[in-house]
């Protein structure tokens, strides 16, 4: 049978650390790059005897997700252990939830090819983080820090079909999760990261027999997976071989995926209930406050900017894309920037500096207060839009730290000219060193004024102001 004539089957397992200070059941610190196994007791090593405290922020920002994702809020749940034996665990079993998690249902909605589709999810639950194995030379270690560290899982019912839905998904979940400000989702500290499960079938015959692949930790490398998963189970069904369920691992040095360890049967984990963690029991009330602490999530705020702000749709997934983004722009606008002026700038300029600098939007060095004062003064006519390029530049430059655009202009002189007798003056000078590309216009090419106001602009070192620019030279050449 051809490959083309088999579906995909995906459904994905997603886990976020929780933005908490301190551990799930301990006091332990979760900052990211500590020194190994610095960041350590005896709750999150498993030492016998000792007894965990449950961290109600935790549980909160679970809760805060599930209303973020539209899933049911369980009024009782309950702490279960999950157990199997790896160097990573040291107590030999996870503490997690089975039967009881805190958030049922909910969804995605996605765009993936042009075609929007509402990803559905199982469940969302709590659990603890494993800690870390570091492979050497000399041998391995492990680093116990982020053992312990909450974690969310959140699991999707099998509704992917294609490497493309699956991207388009994580990028959606990824910024719900920033917006409601329960995970930071830094996929490169490990913050945020998949299981991917997939199986090919004929159409109309039972799901086929599923792969796993562990811990992707990118977007493009899940993509990439899943690819090539998808090709490589196709091409051995096409060839009459068998799929073998197994556990694998993404190289993505190599591009390709390769077997960890073979799966004869499901996982059996002896889940029974944490007995040392009362369960958890929330009434409506408790809910509904934990609920009112959501911020605007990104579809709202996008529709807020094409609605509110009049930008377009482009303008308003872009400003969104990042959170930082699109606080600054609100912070701004609340000021009286106008809107538009300021997402220019975003998407701009400050897009470009940081991508420069390497930073992140969180790292921008300057907030809305700044960006507001930057476009009063352009729409007030002291700044040109080039010279403010120029002032966002120095709003990054360390020698410019703490100043605001107005002491910047002022300290490199870069207020916009509109004095009329200095303008008219360059003007003339400009009209007479281009003689041809005046008679062009003169001639009926309208079009030429533009090279003239150019050099007007490059004359003035960008400061002139262009509208009255324009206005003098057709004066002049009139």
């Amino acid at each position: 049978m051809a490959e083309s004539e088999y579906q995909t089957v995906i459904g994905l397992e997603v886990h976020a650390e929780l933005d908490t200070a301190s551990k799930i059941y301990c006091g332990c610190g979760t900052a990211f790059g500590g020194e190994e196994n610095t960041q350590v007791c005896p709750v999150c090593a498993g030492l016998p005897g000792v007894l965990p405290a449950l961290n109600r922020r935790a549980v909160e920002f679970c809760v805060m997700a599930g209303l973020a994702l539209g899933c049911e809020i369980n009024t009782y749940s309950r702490q279960d252990r999950k157990h199997y034996f790896y160097p990573d665990l040291p107590k030999a079993f996870q503490t997690s939830q089975f039967d009881l998690p805190l958030c049922r249902g909910g969804y995605v909605d996605i765009e993936a090819g042009g075609q929007a589709k509402r990803i559905q999810l199982t469940r969302i639950h709590i659990e603890e983080d494993a800690g870390k194995l570091i492979h050497g030379p000399a041998g391995t270690r492990v680093d116990y820090n982020r053992c312990g560290v909450p974690l969310i899982e959140i699991v999707t019912e099998p509704d992917f079909s294609n490497a493309g839905e699956v991207y388009a998904f994580l990028e959606a979940l990824r910024e719900i999760l920033l917006y409601s400000g329960v995970s930071n989702c830094r996929m490169e500290e490990g913050s945020l990261r998949c299981d991917i499960n997939l199986s090919i079938h004929r159409e109309g015959e039972p799901l086929g027999t599923r792969t796993e692949m562990k811990n992707l930790n990118s977007f493009s490398a899940a993509k990439a997976a899943v690819e090539y998963e998808e090709k490589r189970q196709r091409q051995v069904l096409a060839q009459g071989g068998r799929i073998t369920q197994a556990t694998l691992r993404w190289d993505d040095a190599r591009g390709l995926n390769y077997v960890m360890r073979s799966k004869e049967d499901a996982d059996e984990y002896f889940y029974f209930p944490e007995p040392d963690i009362m369960p958890i029991a929330l009434s409506a009330a408790e809910i509904q406050a934990i609920g009112a602490r959501l911020p605007e999530l990104p579809q709202a705020r996008r529709r807020r900017y094409r609605e509110t702000l009049g930008l377009s749709d482009y303008d308003a997934r872009l400003l969104t894309s990042a959170k930082a983004f699109s606080d600054l722009l609100d912070e701004a606008v609340a000021l009286g920037a106008p809107a538009k002026l300021c997402a220019n700038f975003i998407m701009g300029d400050i897009t470009r500096l940081l991508g420069e600098a390497g930073l992140p939007p969180e790292r921008l060095p300057f907030g809305g207060a700044a960006l507001a004062e930057l476009t009063a003064l352009i729409a007030q006519g002291d700044l040109s839009n080039s010279m403010g390029s120029k002032v966002v530049e120095s709003l990054f430059a360390p020698a410019c730290a703490g100043q605001s655009p107005k002491e910047i202009v002022a300290a490199k002189g870069l207020s916009q000219v509109s004095d009329q007798a200095a303008l008219q003056a360059m003007c003339r000078q400009v009209i007479e060193e281009n003689p041809q590309v005046a008679a062009d216009y003169r001639g009926g090419k309208t079009k030429a004024i533009a090279a003239l106001v150019g050099q007007v602009m490059k004359l003035s070192r960008g400061k002139a102001n262009p509208a009255l620019v324009n206005q003098i030279l057709a004066d002049l050449l009139a």
